[in-house]
């Protein structure tokens, strides 16, 4: 898989843009803030629908404009898609694939594959569990598309429910009868349901996920601890969180009902606090080194270590079904080390098609040959623009 074609208008720092993109290594050269990450997060966005450095769309949008465009051209194995994404401010973004509408904006995701590696994700390793839970989500959705439905569905319900809860837990405590508890039934079957679908696949991503993680650290970090992912959850029995044990087919149906067990005996203390207490929103990515948690106990260097390897180990995974996605490296080998470096490079060396930001060339390992893209900015200082120099 390779993007032949970007497009951008009013995104970022772009007013308008029009690359063509080959297969191989290119690297966007430019000083910081100049706008070569604008391009690479352009993508991500395609890929995952949300952007690595914000969590609101808003921002993306150049300032002055309404509204931000971005386009691109994926080919996969001989065949190509276009697709388009517009964001709006106060109304709802639109997609195109081929130039036709879709319904829905997540009928895009799965057209194309992206891992992208970045400074901020030091974050998966020291951050919160939202971080880890996200990386679990994304690439869950890119190798079952479908499943940002479900993410969609989960997330609605679990606002309704936590504002039922609310509601039912003023009145119980000030003696007042409402329809809350009947309803809260209802709710409660909806994330259970939602929720044990979200679940299966989560614990059929880190199972599948953990080989290659433990490998790629190892490859990295070969004198530290070995490192060791796991799913952690209260509402779960042990058995479910053994990494080693294989998925089965009928684990949705058996999660589904574990869950509202779990939500039966929590009701009382989610009225008394007036948010849910069970689902997976409350799980966690375990990461280890050793006996020990990465975040508690990792040093610099082996956070930068598990940090790659997840993405790494990501990597991959998607590989496995018999096509690279895109790798991009936004501005991190000046991070790295020499070994972690070397340990990068040999994964970009395999890859259909690697995308790098860096300040300087000099930042580059001479032994990815690339095609280089100098970014630059024009216009005044309050109003400037980025462009592809010359």
């Amino acid at each position: 898989m390779y993007v032949r074609a970007l497009s951008l208008r009013d995104f970022r720092s772009w007013e308008a843009a029009e690359l063509e993109l080959p297969p191989g290594r290119t690297v966007f050269l430019g000083s910081n803030g100049n706008g070569k990450t604008n391009l690479i997060e352009a993508l991500g966005y395609l890929s995952t629908l949300g952007s690595h450095r914000v969590a609101a769309d808003v921002p993306l949008i150049r300032m002055g404009a309404q509204r931000a465009r971005i386009g691109a051209t994926v080919v996969n194995t001989g065949r190509e898609l276009r697709v388009d994404m517009e964001l709006n401010q106060g109304s709802a973004n639109r997609a195109q694939i081929n130039r036709s509408p879709v319904r829905r904006t997540r009928e895009i995701l799965g057209i194309l594959q992206t891992v992208l590696f970045a400074p901020e994700d030091l974050s998966l390793v020291r951050g919160d569990p939202g971080e880890r839970r996200r990386f679990l989500d994304e690439l869950a959705t890119a190798r079952l598309p479908r499943l940002a439905g479900v993410r969609a569905d989960y997330d609605k319900v679990l606002r309704q429910r936590s504002a039922l809860l609310k509601t039912a837990g003023r009145n119980a405590r000030s003696g007042a009868r409402g329809a809350e508890m009947s309803t809260l039934d209802v709710w409660d079957g909806h994330l259970a349901a939602h929720g044990a679908v979200l679940v299966a696949q989560r614990l059929r991503l880190v199972h599948e996920l953990y080989p290659h993680i433990a490998q790629a650290y190892s490859g990295i970090a070969p004198e530290s601890r070995p490192a060791a992912i796991g799913y952690r959850s209260s509402s779960l029995p042990p058995e479910f969180l053994d990494v080693t044990r294989t998925p089965r087919d009928d684990d949705e149906q058996v999660l589904e009902a574990i869950l509202l067990q779990e939500l039966s005996t929590a009701r009382p203390k989610e009225l008394e606090r007036g948010v849910c207490l069970v689902g997976p929103h409350r799980d966690d990515l375990e990461l280890m080194l050793g006996s020990a948690p990465a975040k508690s106990f990792a040093s610099h260097g082996e956070s930068w270590s598990f940090a790659l390897a997840l993405r790494l180990g990501a990597f991959e995974l998607l590989r496995t079904a018999g096509t690279d996605p895109v790798l991009i490296l936004d501005d991190v080998f000046a991070e790295l080390d020499r070994r972690r470096r070397t340990a990068l490079v040999s994964v970009a060396a395999t890859a259909e098609q690697v995308l790098i930001t860096a300040a300087v060339a000099e930042d580059v390992p001479a032994e990815l040959e690339s095609t280089p893209m100098r970014v630059e900015t024009v216009g005044e200082a309050d109003s400037r623009t980025s462009r592809i120099a010359e």
